[in-house]
């Protein structure tokens, strides 16, 4: 769900506006308006971002084979510990 205001609106409301965000709600804060900014919920956005790497990893692997090549996972895995 998602919810527009007004900068005034929204100062006044802050708390109330971060409750929202943290319940999972979108807030379009509006200057004139016109959208200025949104705050959204963390979690929301991550999960969004975690799931859209996700599937163009699963696309491509399905593409292009699930191949390293010539290289090694467990000495790339070692290097990037290092």
């Amino acid at each position: 769900m998602s919810m527009s205001m007004s900068i005034a609106e929204a100062k006044s409301q802050f708390s109330s506006v971060i409750e929202r965000a943290a319940g999972g709600e979108e807030v379009t804060i509006t200057k004139h308006g016109k959208p200025v900014a949104k705050i959204v919920p963390i979690m929301a956005r991550e999960q969004g971002l975690a799931q859209r790497l996700v599937k163009q990893m699963i696309e491509r692997r399905d593409r292009e084979g699930a191949t390293l090549g010539d290289l090694n996972w467990k000495e790339l895995r070692d290097e990037g510990r290092k």
